[in-house]
């Protein structure tokens, strides 16, 4: 599998989402796990995600941690340990600080990024390289505070066809995406028939993605708008990812009964 396969799929999913009402769809205590496979039937790997309320320089933020790993057969030859951070706002969503450290098949990456709202920066510590990078940036949002930021925008006027565009601060630079409604569709999981909405992530065709919109996502279209599905044609094969557990939601999960 290429490198950064796992988690970024993951992360295209949390970035496809959003709330009807500001600070609604999430609150502290939330955690979600996934389950990946790939080609359909081999399992790739799980992914979390969770947030909690803490401290930083003696202010309350949240702090949004999201773990990924690959696991039996796939990690025999493609080993993936990878960690996000990111604390930001709990009444604005604007990031503080993002920490990446990442090992994936032995390309391994430890930055950490220091936001400065007044002053329009990013300080960027490159602590394998030792390298230290002031950034000029407007109203920045890391790999992981764009999902919850996401989440707050009241989208749900939508209509077909319709897409979002934002920028994303990421490693040392910003870069552009998109979103693309397509419509509603009605998911079979494990926890039964629920209600979703269906994006497509407009990515950049390359190594990874087989083309620009190789990716699907659906979330639920309740309150919470947590990702229940995605699907990525990659370069080699195909990853899929499903919502396995849940707990801490903001609202409650809707299921539908026949």
């Amino acid at each position: 599998m290429k490198k950064r396969i796992l988690f970024f799929a993951l992360l295209i999913v949390a970035q496809s989402f959003f709330a009807q009402k500001k600070g609604t769809a999430y609150k502290s205590g939330e955690w979600l796990r996934f389950n990946m496979s790939y080609s359909g039937f081999l399992k790739a790997g799980t992914a979390t995600l969770e947030l909690k309320e803490e401290n930083l320089n003696n202010k309350k933020v949240l702090h949004s941690i999201g773990k990924g790993k690959t696991t039996g057969v796939i990690s025999w030859f493609f080993k993936v340990e990878d960690k996000y951070e990111s604390y930001f706002g709990i009444d604005k969503v604007e990031p503080y600080l993002f920490k990446r450290k990442i090992d994936e098949g032995g390309h391994k990456k430890n930055r950490q990024i220091t936001f400065n709202h007044e002053k329009n920066t990013a300080y960027v510590q490159d602590f394998r390289k030792k390298k230290d990078t002031l950034i000029s940036v407007k109203s920045p949002q890391d790999m992981i505070s764009t999902f919850y930021f996401l989440r707050s925008q009241d989208t749900k006027n939508m209509k077909k066809g319709e897409e979002i565009k934002l920028d994303m601060f990421f490693d040392n630079k910003s870069y552009p995406f998109k979103l693309r409604f397509l419509g509603y569709e009605n998911v079979k999981t494990k926890f039964g028939k629920v209600r979703t909405q269906k994006f497509r992530p407009l990515v950049q065709a390359g190594r990874v993605f087989k083309e620009q919109e190789s990716v699907t996502v659906w979330i639920s279209a309740d309150d919470n708008k947590i990702p229940i599905k995605m699907k990525a044609s990659l370069a080699v094969g195909s990853l899929r990812a499903e919502l396995d557990a849940y707990k801490g939601l903001a609202n409650p999960f809707e299921i539908i009964v026949d």
